[in-house]
């Protein structure tokens, strides 16, 4: 993409900061110089020592600085200023999001401001991470958030923890509704997004890391689970799920096994039956665990549930003619083996469950 020499007219830049560095100010420099019009900058509490940077920053008309007494966190930062546009900006037409540190070049803030256009498109400013000068914890934790975000959620990015991010003015409110505080706010934001259908358009810029980007204030464990917690919360939910669907169904599956040895009850027949029980137990909890804590399911309860159960009747009976085929093929009545072939077969389902609960089930 051709980077262009001047900001767009309507467009404003986003900065939110804590406790900034010199870089700070050629970042705020930098962005005068490309003619953005309106820079609004989140003190997100920084300490004495470094309010100095805002106050320069200050000095430049085009600057408008936002203060928390506190920290807050990066998410809250963002909202603060998504807010601000949304109230102060009216005839905003869009924003771009950055960092303070000098990890985003001018030119690369250009092209993702020039490709602000449609009203249902977020501009992502992807990192290129496969060159040596990336750090490694970088580039493996990108490759697994890329591999989760497409396995999952059907979310197909080169970089989804980009800082530097293109947004339509239309997309403000939704930005205003999305949770978190910190840096899982942004991982919250691509979530949203595909929920309501909003598409993404990746812009290559410049993968820059200098000290090995020692001034993050990311927090490896903390934030890495924020970010990661709606996975976890999914598969919590599953597991006790599951937990309570391989309990029903061994029970029950162990106490058919004398009417399937002394009357001939088709196996298929056993099989079905153990998987309705404990599926019927397992569901309803399931259901409840995954509307009010994974997906913040906002529908109708009844109709939410209807669909819910769309879902679940055909992946249970999938389910039980997986397992039968696959117990058929491994010569196998006994209840034991039967669970840990159901077991495997409802891992599989997993993944495919999610994405359609996402994307239909409970979609906003």
């Amino acid at each position: 993409m051709d980077h262009p020499n001047q900001a767009p007219e309507g467009i404003s830049l986003i900065l939110p900061s804590l406790n900034p560095s010199d870089k700070f100010d050629a970042v705020v420099d930098g962005a005068v110089a490309a003619g953005f019009a309106d820079i609004v900058i989140v003190d997100d509490g920084s300490d004495e020592a470094h309010k100095a940077h805002f106050r320069r920053a200050e000095q430049h008309p085009q600057v408008t600085v936002l203060t928390h007494e506190v920290n807050r966190g990066k998410g809250q930062a963002l909202r603060t200023a998504f807010e601000f546009l949304t109230k102060e900006r009216p005839d905003c037409l869009g924003a771009v999001t950055i960092d303070g540190d000098g990890q985003h070049r001018t030119p690369d803030i250009l092209a993702c401001a020039a490709a602000i256009k449609a009203d249902d498109v977020l501009v992502m400013g992807c990192r290129d991470f496969s060159g040596p000068d990336v750090p490694a914890r970088s580039r493996s934790g990108n490759r697994i958030t890329c591999a989760v975000f497409r396995l999952l959620c059907g979310i197909r990015l080169s970089d989804t923890q980009t800082g530097l991010r293109g947004f339509p003015a239309a997309l403000f409110p939704a930005m205003l509704r999305v949770r978190g505080d910190r840096f899982e706010y942004e991982t919250n934001m691509l979530l949203d997004c595909k929920r309501q259908g909003v598409s993404f358009l990746e812009v290559p810029i410049e993968t820059v890391y200098e000290d090995d980007n020692s001034e993050s204030h990311f927090r490896p464990i903390v934030d890495s689970f924020k970010i990661y917690k709606f996975i976890f919360l999914y598969l919590a939910s599953s597991l006790a799920g599951a937990g309570v669907d391989l309990l029903v169904f061994y029970i029950v599956r162990l106490l058919l096994q004398p009417p399937v040895d002394r009357w001939d009850i088709p196996e298929a027949t056993a099989v079905l039956i153990a998987t309705v029980t404990a599926r019927a137990c397992s569901s309803f909890l399931n259901f409840n665990l995954n509307k009010s804590v994974v997906f913040h399911g906002k529908g109708k309860f009844g109709e939410t549930m209807l669909r819910y159960y769309a879902l679940a009747i055909p992946q249970m009976l999938l389910s039980a003619l997986l397992v039968y085929l696959l117990s058929q093929w491994a010569a196998s009545g006994a209840s034991l083996l039967t669970t840990i072939i159901k077991f495997v077969v409802d891992i599989a389902l997993f993944f495919i469950s999610y994405r359609i609960q996402q994307n239909w089930v409970f979609k906003k």
